[in-house]
């Protein structure tokens, strides 16, 4: 899993502020219509609410991996945002959720999905490293934390 060649500056938001599972899904699919303009924001929304509706995406610690597979678009999108208040967002630990990794991935590439995901969750699961995400002040500085740790995770 390449991280960092799945994440874009654009799709590296900090300290955003929103008060629902709703609002920041839809900026999320925002961010990824910004990214891939073949994608509707609605698409993107209801892709990732369609996954919500089967049980949430918030896997504790005030993280939350929102994902859904899409047919336009060729290689995996990454979109990470973090709220600057934690949101309800129904998680497996009750708590609120303040970190957001978006995952869209082509629908015909199950593999890819699944190795994402853990992935993805691997990194999360480091401590030290969400906090540094919740301290990151700036879009670019949260942005190469998460390139640095990428680039480290997968020289291991």
């Amino acid at each position: 899993m390449n991280l960092s060649a799945m994440l874009t500056k654009d799709c590296t938001k900090s300290a955003v502020l929103f008060n629902s599972k709703k609002r920041i899904l839809e900026y999320i699919a925002e961010l990824a219509h910004q990214s891939q303009p073949q994608l509707t924001e609605t698409t993107v929304f209801e892709a990732l609410m369609a996954r919500e509706k089967l049980g949430s995406t918030g896997i504790g610690g005030g993280i939350a991996i929102p994902h859904g597979k899409m047919k336009d678009i060729s290689s995996p999108v990454l979109i990470f945002v973090v709220s600057q208040d934690g949101i309800s967002f129904d998680a497996i630990d009750n708590q609120p959720v303040d970190i957001f990794c978006a995952i869209l991935i082509p629908e015909n590439q199950c593999q890819t999905h699944l190795s994402t995901l853990s992935g993805i969750a691997r990194i999360l699961s480091q401590k030290d490293f969400t906090r540094k995400i919740r301290h990151a002040s700036t879009d670019e500085e949260l942005y190469q934390l998460l390139v640095a740790q990428a680039e480290a995770t997968a020289s291991k």
